[in-house]
């Protein structure tokens, strides 16, 4: 098997990913996957699409991820071994696309506008 190349985005986030065969080694920026996502949280989304298709030890993952928080890196890394996952093998994309991993989520921060207080992104409602 070739190495994979995928790219998954969230947010301002955006991972590229190389999918090889291995012992199950994950790699971010040239760091340790655990120290890189230190929260449970976050190394479980990470994690998520290699263990619902039961093939967590059976690759190895070289991460490039730039932009965006925490959040929205691992989820785009989310996104991108659940991409990679389907080119694998067709049958993951059954189980992979009911949980909403191959969706973009297309949320984005709202933009501040102008004459408003620091944080407020819009306009007081006014019914009339």
């Amino acid at each position: 098997m070739a190495t994979i190349h995928k790219i998954g985005r969230r947010k301002t986030a955006v991972a590229r990913i190389y999918l090889s065969e291995g012992t199950g080694k994950i790699t971010v920026n040239k760091r340790e996957f655990a120290t890189y996502f230190p929260t449970a949280t976050l190394q479980y989304k990470v994690l998520q699409p290699l263990t619902m298709t039961g093939s967590a030890d059976n690759f190895d993952v070289k991460i490039n991820v730039y932009g965006g928080g925490s959040t929205g890196q691992a989820e785009a890394v989310r996104m991108a071994i659940a991409r990679a996952m389907c080119e694998v093998d067709a049958e993951n994309r059954s189980i992979l696309k009911p949980e909403g991993l191959l969706t973009r989520d297309p949320r984005m921060v709202e933009r501040k506008k102008f004459g408003q207080k620091k944080a407020r992104k819009r306009f007081q409602f006014s019914k009339r």
